[in-house]
């Protein structure tokens, strides 16, 4: 095949399965590309531009176009082309969430420090969230602010309210506490960073990526599967974590590393992270689709007017 004619824009792997979305996402999220210079990133961005324009540098390899697509992939982001703050790409969550999150289930028992690790973890999730957001759907500094607030406040309550509820309860219950924190503030704080696109709407468009109106059930479709992946995200470390951790701190070789035992939970997370990041961003599509028929009355009429029934399913970018 002529490297001239080759679509860098169609997918590598089957998007429809699971599977296939998994093998996409274990490639976009590799932690190894958040290293990468930006230089190297708008190299592979460039090429990337030539490629879609038809204009491949000669000598360049198929294996070269999948590389610089992948680098494209995991720095870019999909409605602007913008390079993204580094801290907020998905390819840095490992990093940067094993950290926090083993820092988060080793400092649960004093309020201060359950404070300060969920403030610290809301700062990383609001970054996180803006950056991976319907990028079509502007919010305000001020919104941000709002959301941020929002989110921080949710975090903390629920964090110390039961943190001294779980006082006299066995002490893996208290173990759970920055879960169920993370668990309610991330319901929180996703919808609020993307607040304009559930007032508004988001763009959907047909399977060809003509654009057909402004949805506001689809921002919900799709800001919930987000919340619900985020979650899933989290989950497996921040729940079984703490149970290793219960019976191993009865050891008495853990009982002369205590000094360790924060490290050590960083190192569990990170490998649970490598496997659940990508595995909860293949639990949807990324372009996620909505029957004609749920859409908005108006926008469904509209739609129906002018293509008849020819279309049954709009298309658009829920986020990560």
């Amino acid at each position: 095949m002529a490297l001239s004619s080759f679509d860098i824009d169609a997918p590598r792997w089957d998007q429809s399965t699971f599977m296939g979305r998994m093998k996409h996402f274990f490639n976009i999220t590799d932690c190894r590309t958040a290293l990468l210079p930006d230089a190297r990133l708008d190299e592979a961005k460039a090429l990337v531009e030539s490629c879609r324009a038809g204009s491949v540098p000669p000598g360049t390899t198929e294996e070269q176009l999948f590389y610089a697509k992948k680098l494209y992939d995991s720095a870019f982001h999909p409605d602007t082309g913008d390079r993204m703050n580094i801290f907020g790409r998905m390819s840095f969550q490992v990093p940067g969430g094993m950290a926090i999150t083993g820092f988060m289930l080793q400092f649960y028992r004093t309020v201060p420090a359950v404070v300060f690790w969920q403030w610290v973890n809301q700062s990383f999730n609001a970054l996180v969230n803006y950056t991976n957001r319907n990028a079509a759907s502007p919010i305000t500094p001020k919104q941000i602010g709002v959301a941020y607030a929002t989110a921080t406040s949710t975090a903390l309550a629920t964090a110390v309210g039961l943190n001294l509820y779980t006082k006299k309860a066995p002490p893996l219950v208290a173990r759970w506490v920055p879960f169920a924190a993370v668990a309610a503030a991330n319901c929180v704080n996703i919808p609020m960073m993307r607040q304009q696109e559930i007032l508004n709407g988001i763009t959907v468009t047909d399977e060809n990526g003509n654009q057909l109106g402004q949805s506001k059930k689809a921002a919900v479709k799709g800001i919930t599967q987000v919340v619900v992946s985020r979650v899933t995200m989290a989950a497996p470390g921040m729940i079984i974590i703490p149970i290793i951790m219960q019976r191993m701190e009865k050891l008495k070789f853990m009982q002369r590393i205590t000094f360790l035992h924060g490290p050590i939970q960083v190192m569990m997370v990170g490998a649970i992270l490598i496997f659940m990041v990508p595995a909860a961003c293949s639990l949807f599509p990324q372009q996620c689709s909505l029957a004609v028929s749920k859409l908005e009355p108006e926008l469904r009429d509209s739609i129906v007017s002018k293509y008849g029934d020819d279309i049954k399913y709009v298309y658009f970018n829920k986020g990560l």
